[in-house]
């Protein structure tokens, strides 16, 4: 049994299922609720039931009688008990998410290929940070510097933060990540940050193109667009040099099978004698001007190394792809 909600000022809607909370439901269905700590504590979800009614399992520390009393209701802990009208400001864009410095705790090491390690940071009990799928956080350093990496993983998903991180020659802190960096070490993170995700509201279909570990913000970005079931066209192209360089390549063909819009071409750059290569060689960007040569009703989504990023553009460009349809994140590296 579900029940059916609807935002104000907005207009959005969604539903909600018996076992969820109301900000679980938006979060699931791609409305952007404001939310903090996703355990009643904060009050950062804190908003109004203009028509129907809530319950609780238990009143949250956030609500107080006063709220209560007045139709305010804590979204991350109340559930639909009938149709609701709600009211509570939405995050449309990256602005309107705060950013936040949380400690967090590394959860698991993993080495994926000879070059990329996974890295999962847990979050506390208490505390969330929303974001949108495909922006990147910072690690904060003793020495007062930042190192960036991008979220791998969905905002549904929160409890937890997923990276993956390469290894690059002369760079301190992925050397420290590969040679020292042990589970349960502690951290600080900044974010989120970047201006890279899905823009909902076309009904373009969608090209993403990763280059290398550019893989991460986009895998996240197709996670969110299979939770919210969003219904446009969308072509993975991932480009490496060699096979092991598709560090993922099983969970990107699960995408294909778990939503028929997803399709996926991988596209190598120097294939080894080993690989028995029978799939696309060449430019990422080239192999997909052969596939799309007119670009002109077409978003793309592009990570990777600058070079290809910024070749691409103008690729693009000529192939008919206006300027506010390229949304870029360029990995560049710090050489220290």
């Amino acid at each position: 049994m579900t029940n059916h909600v609807k935002t104000e000022p907005s207009g959005h809607e969604f539903d909600v299922k018996n076992d969820e909370s109301i900000l679980d439901a938006a979060i699931r269905q791609g409305v952007h609720l404001p939310y903090g700590c996703r355990n009643g504590k904060c009050g950062k979800c804190l908003g109004k039931v203009i028509q129907g009614e809530v319950s609780y399992s238990e009143q949250p520390k956030a609500l107080s009688n006063a709220d209560k009393a007045t139709g305010m209701a804590i979204f991350c802990q109340a559930r639909a008990a009938t149709d609701l009208v709600i009211e509570s400001r939405e995050a449309e864009t990256a602005k309107d998410i705060p950013v936040v410095k949380l400690p967090c705790r590394l959860e698991a090491l993993e080495q994926l290929n000879h070059d990329v390690m996974y890295l999962k940071l847990k979050l506390p009990e208490t505390e969330r940070m929303q974001f949108l799928a495909g922006q990147y956080i910072d690690f904060l350093l003793k020495d007062g510097k930042h190192r960036s990496f991008s979220i791998a993983n969905a905002p549904h998903n929160d409890e937890c933060i997923e990276l993956h991180i390469r290894h690059v020659t002369k760079g301190k802190f992925t050397t420290e990540v590969f040679a020292n960096m042990k589970v349960k070490e502690m951290f600080r993170i900044e974010g989120p940050h970047g201006n890279f995700y899905i823009r909902e509201k076309t009904k373009k279909p969608i090209i993403f193109m990763a280059g290398g570990t550019g893989f991460a913000p986009i895998k996240g970005m197709i996670e969110h667009a299979i939770e919210i079931k969003l219904e446009r066209p969308m072509h993975i192209y991932w480009g490496a040099h060699a096979a092991e360089d598709l560090y993922m390549d099983d969970v990107v063909k699960k995408f294909t099978k778990l939503n028929p819009l997803i399709k996926y071409t991988p596209v190598l750059s120097a294939a080894k004698e080993e690989d028995n290569w029978q799939g696309r060689t060449g430019w990422v960007h080239e192999a997909i001007l052969k596939d799309y040569p007119d670009l002109s009703g077409h978003e793309v989504y592009a990570a990777g190394p600058p070079a290809m990023v910024h070749a691409a553009k103008d690729a693009f460009e000529a192939a008919g792809l206006t300027q506010e349809n390229y949304f870029s994140d360029a990995f560049e590296f710090n050489d220290d």
